[in-house]
């Protein structure tokens, strides 16, 4: 009750303005006349809930400790008035009461924590006091007294040396500065020396800033590689990378060199279309492009890469609408190509001592050289597997011949088996490796700047994607410290890093190649980005030495695992119910993480892409060849392919196919028609008419006849 015995709406929430936020008229009046003239007249001089009208923001709380609850160097608490704006994540700013070295001291936080209750010894004390019944706290004669504490991880202190306990003083929302400071972006922010890519925008109360990561440890050679962690669907994982790649592509400065991006598509369609726009994108999302200056455009320079089918007559991939066809490439490696990573495919239990050295004897001397042995029937240049099996065939022929159990140290049960494991290769991936030799692959040596190169490995065996990832990899790898692949940076992304780099099971080809470049690529320019839903489930190794980590929406039971217990259980809380769009970023210049929202990709989704440009059927072998071949000599047609290819073998057609996309040359119909062998076509031949003997009939006189 007041004291005019009229009951006020929570007597005890007075405003601040009233007693302590003015001066003037709103100091004066606010004590004697209560919640009536304070608010009127504390406006006009002073201050409106604690912030002063037409200057800067006042406090939103004050920093509070207790015997129980101390202040520490890395943490601190403070209370807040019930309506401010603060929540888990929040940035805030502590200014020091009393100076300390001649300045006061400076601190900034983030909010990990937070508790509310009031002065209520028991919760039997507020049954009590309603009468046990929740509808008369209506009638209660005052509101009771509530608490908003919160705990804030230490972000920054300003002086940063001595380090002391937080001090006692006003807590503030961060602005724009305040973050930029409390997250050390103004170390790389600077004019002139920028190298900051933005990641998404802090937003607070009414504070929406763009957040950095510096490109020095996010590609080297500080630190580098990424990692995308969070439940399947809802996390959006790729999302957050394609976001990524655009902001890199726009804002990673020019005197630090080029980048590319090599992209291993490996479930469903959702690589396949970062050359298409988006359908359409919200006024937030484009809000979020303006506040980040990236463009909201799909990526300008893509190329993509797929092995063919096992009839080698269409690619393997989501991408075979006419439409897209202009920059979809094949991928197919010939016998020198996959020589030297035979290891992926071939088992422990298949290789021993003495297969690893005919193995190693076959690669050095035989593959690619000119091979001569006296007890051979000719020399040999093996080019390509068929060629491989003709030397395998004459040198167990030979062994067999002279009744020999060995040759040049190999016993011929090991030659046998090898011989069965390696022309195998060609059959086990079909479509990716080719007998004939004839290779189509990635341009080696002329990447281009700001260039995107998708692989898609979604529709192909294990096997096959293990040979792509370790020769791909492989080769970036040394080409880069060649320094001839055509680029400075390159960015490899793989999903599904629970599959490639596992933190237990076998010691794969693929996982120790992986584990190499996270711990070396950053010397190189060769950068992981990796996505996986169980970040627990990685390698140590690959995610240890990942410089930025990202976090999308998380499971709870992937949240209980021991790689998470640096995490207050409030983080811990929003990362399971984050939406999509939202990210938690950690990154060496943070020292706790902060929570970030991203704009939509500019670029079509996998599941849109795939109802607008739907997969084609197959289409028959003279078809196919009459499209790859338009595409160099707009003249050729499908009576003429179908005129020259009329009396040849498929596989000698999709060869002299493959030779012709490969050299493209100036006259198409004359190299086509050039790399079928000749045929003799069938003469006609006259039969030569046989006029019988004359019969003389028997004399009448004859008595024989």
């Amino acid at each position: 009750m007041g004291h005019d015995g009229v009951r006020y709406p929570r007597l005890r929430g007075v405003s601040t303005s009233d007693h302590i936020g003015g001066d003037g008229n709103g100091k004066q009046n606010g004590p004697q006349n209560g919640p009536q003239n304070g608010p009127q007249n504390g406006p006009q001089t002073g201050h409106l809930n604690g912030d002063p009208i037409g200057g800067p923001p006042g406090p939103l709380g004050r920093v509070v400790a207790t015997e129980r609850r101390p202040n520490t160097p890395h943490e601190f608490h403070f209370w807040t008035a019930l309506d401010a704006s603060v929540g888990i994540g929040t940035i805030v700013r502590v200014v020091g009461a009393y100076p300390v070295g001649g300045q006061l001291p400076v601190i900034y936080g983030v909010v990990v924590e937070g508790f509310s209750y009031t002065d209520l010894q028991s919760p039997l004390h507020d049954v009590l006091g309603h009468d046990g019944s929740p509808a008369r706290g209506a009638y209660a004669g005052t509101d009771r007294t509530e608490i908003r504490l919160y705990t804030a991880a230490v972000l920054r202190q300003v002086p940063e040396e001595p380090l002391q306990p937080v001090p006692m003083g006003e807590v503030f929302l961060a602005d724009d500065a305040d973050v930029a400071c409390a997250l050390r972006m103004d170390a790389y922010l600077r004019e002139g020396t920028n190298t900051g890519i933005p990641v998404g925008v802090y937003h607070a109360g009414g504070t929406d800033a763009a957040i950095f990561v510096d490109a020095d440890f996010l590609l080297g050679p500080e630190a580098a590689h990424v990692t995308v962690t969070g439940v399947s669907g809802l996390a959006t994982k790729t999302s957050a990378v394609e976001w990524l790649l655009a902001s890199i592509f726009t804002h990673f400065p020019a005197s630090k060199g080029s980048v590319a991006a090599v992209c291993f598509n490996v479930k469903g369609p959702d690589l396949c279309f970062l050359d298409q726009p988006a359908v359409e994108l919200s006024d937030a999302d484009r809000a979020l492009y303006d506040k980040l200056q990236v463009p909201p455009l799909p990526f300008p320079h893509v190329h993509y890469y797929a092995p063919y089918t096992a009839n080698g007559v269409a690619l393997n991939t989501l991408r075979t609408h006419e439409a897209l066809a202009s920059n979809t490439h094949p991928l197919v490696w010939g016998l020198q190509d996959v020589m030297e990573f035979a290891d992926v495919l071939l088992t422990r239990e298949d290789i021993d001592a003495k297969a690893d050295a005919l193995i190693d004897f076959i690669r050095e001397s035989v593959v690619g050289h000119r091979f001569v042995d006296d007890r051979l029937p000719r020399p040999y240049e093996v080019q390509s597997f068929s060629e491989l099996n003709a030397w395998f065939a004459d040198v167990l022929r030979m062994m067999e011949q002279t009744n020999s159990e060995s040759w040049r140290t190999h016993h011929i049960a090991t030659i046998r088996k090898i011989r069965n494991r390696l022309t195998n290769i060609a059959q086990r991936c079909a479509g990716l490796v080719t007998n004939d030799g004839v290779s189509r692959d990635l341009p080696w040596g002329d990447f281009a700047d700001r260039t995107v190169y998708v692989i898609d490995v979604a529709n192909l065996e294990e096997d096959a994607q293990d040979l792509i990832f370790a020769r791909v990899v492989s080769t970036l790898r040394k080409k880069l410290e060649q320094r001839d692949l055509g680029v400075d940076h390159v960015i490899v992304f793989v999903d599904e890093l629970n599959k490639y780099a596992p933190s237990d099971g076998p010691d794969t080809y693929v996982r120790k190649m992986l584990l190499d470049v996270a711990e070396r690529g950053r010397y190189l320019g060769l950068v992981l980005f990796g996505a996986q839903q169980f970040r627990s489930q990685v390698h140590r190794r690959v995610i240890g030495n990942a410089g930025t980590q990202l976090f999308g929406r998380m499971d709870g039971d992937e949240l209980a695992t021991p790689g998470y217990a640096v995490l207050s259980p409030a983080v811990k809380t929003k990362l399971a119910t984050l939406e999509k769009g939202q990210l938690m970023v950690r990154h060496p210049h943070f020292t706790q993480p902060v929570f970030v929202r991203f704009p939509r990709p500019a670029v079509l989704s996998g599941r849109e892409g795939a109802d607008r440009f739907p997969r084609s059927a197959e289409p028959p072998l003279e078809v196919a060849v009459a499209r790859s071949l338009r595409a160099l000599d707009p003249s050729v047609t499908l009576e003429w392919v179908k005129q020259v290819t009329g009396l040849y073998e498929p596989h000698e057609i999709l060869r002299a196919k493959s030779q012709t996309e490969l050299a493209r040359p100036g006259d198409v119909r004359g190299f086509f028609k050039a790399q079928f062998r000749a045929v003799v076509p069938a003469r006609t031949v006259t039969p030569r008419v046989t006029v019988p003997p004359a019969v003389h009939s028997a004399p009448e006189d004859d008595p024989y006849g």
